[in-house]
């Protein structure tokens, strides 16, 4: 989960930086001068550095954990990158450093998104197109299945005993439901980034790139459009022109599908929050940032919707 922003990133602890600095004495393409680094904003799992040389512009990633707990294979990872930069959908991979848990990716001189900009009609269609071509390439090394993902977040979060949200473990039968409707019309998994929030994507002024695949695995291609509906809060017209852009046409049941599956990684994610909130060395406030996604969630449940959307994603249009 990266921002690309560099104004007023506040400087990583010595300990970071000193990791930095071993990381950049192992590469070649970077250890030369002049050079300058700069501090890149919203990383939540990793630390994230523009490094400039006269040669070359790259990011250089630092994990801020093995990411066992948070399923983060990161030497999937890496082979997903480069898988996806072969699509033509992400930046290629320069080097990857196991030994330093440090990933090494072009620079794409560009806008990173947010949110408002998902709401432009003309965006949101790119982010259609680029999930296409990414969809379209390499399958990746493993897959991604959101409730899987959350049965074994909920399994880390009881054994441990960490915080959980009000009414979480009473929602489990709904999920059943939503499983078990799902599965009526199960399409084929493709190659997907898994976490698709509006500072995923990079507008380089004439295309859209993807960034960032430490969830990537291959999925229903309708959890990537509901995940981006979801992550930048987009309204419900907003969910049919991106579903609509993707297929070429409006079918109900794909909509059906990515609303439920959007629901499905509110709730899910929300448990990588907890998990976070407990463990995690970043200064960052997880909790409140899970509960905002549950908080959408609950409402979904709740709401008057969801026995019509389990219909329509079981029917054919």
């Amino acid at each position: 989960m990266t921002d690309r922003s560099e104004e007023g990133s506040p400087p990583p602890p010595a300990h970071v930086l000193a990791r930095l600095d071993a990381t950049l004495a192992q590469l070649p393409i970077l250890d030369t001068r002049p050079r300058t680094v700069a501090p890149l904003d919203g990383g939540l799992t990793n630390f994230n550095f523009k490094v400039s040389t006269p040669e070359r512009v790259a990011v250089v990633r630092l994990s801020s954990s093995d990411g066992d707990l948070l399923s983060i294979d990161r030497d999937a990872e890496d082979t997903n990158s480069r898988r996806a930069a072969e699509s033509g959908a992400a930046p290629a991979v320069l080097a990857y450093l196991p030994d330093h848990h440090a990933l090494v990716v072009e620079w794409v001189e560009g806008t990173t998104l947010g949110p408002e900009d998902l709401r432009d009609e003309g965006t949101l269609v790119r982010a259609a197109e680029v999930c296409r071509l990414l969809h379209a390439g390499p399958r990746f090394v493993g897959d991604f299945d959101m409730f899987d993902v959350q049965r074994r977040y909920l399994s880390i979060v009881r054994e441990r005993g960490f915080r959980l949200p009000a009414r979480y473990l009473d929602l489990l039968p709904e999920v059943d439901r939503i499983a078990s409707a799902l599965a009526v019309r199960r399409d084929r998994t493709v190659p997907c980034n898994n976490d698709l929030l509006a500072a995923n994507f990079i507008d380089d002024g004439e295309r859209l790139w993807v960034i960032d695949y430490e969830y990537g695995g291959n999925n229903d291609a309708c959890f990537e459009l509901g995940n981006i509906w979801a992550e930048s809060n987009l309204s419900l017209d907003h969910l049919d022109l991106l579903v609509d852009s993707y297929y070429g046409a409006h079918l109900r049941h794909k909509v059906a599908r990515a609303r439920l599956l959007a629901l499905m990684a509110r709730y899910g994610w929300t448990l990588w929050a907890a998990i976070q909130d407990a463990v995690s060395p970043i200064d960052f406030d997880f909790w409140s940032w899970g509960m905002a996604k549950y908080e959408r969630a609950v409402q979904e449940f709740d709401g008057p919707d969801l026995d019509r959307l389990l219909d329509e994603a079981r029917r054919p249009d």
